[in-house]
């Protein structure tokens, strides 16, 4: 996938086949020198989520892109877990506590 277009919060992003779908931004992450993003589809199911890798192409565009690494993903999905999920519900809620 890659970043088609962002604006508040909500990225248009295309898929290997052309598809456009519509993400709003849950939350943004460095881990290891490397910035992930997680996004929930307008669209789709609100239980879940997706997290893409930024990457800077040749000509200087960031990209966002799967993360193929099963370890690496395992690793920025529990950091995402440990920093947002207690604090956000995936209804757009804010926990008070």
């Amino acid at each position: 996938m890659s970043e088609n277009m962002e604006r508040d919060n909500i990225f248009t992003l295309t898929d290997e086949e052309g598809n456009e779908s519509e993400f709003e931004l849950l939350g943004e992450l460095n881990v290891d020198d490397n910035v992930y993003l997680a996004l929930i589809p307008l669209d789709g199911d609100e239980d879940e989520y997706v997290i893409l890798k930024v990457e800077v192409d040749e000509n200087g565009d960031e990209l966002l892109v799967t993360i193929d690494d099963d370890d690496e993903f395992d690793n920025v999905a529990d950091a995402f877990e440990d920093t947002f999920m207690g604090e956000i519900d995936l209804d757009g809620n804010v926990d008070d506590n």
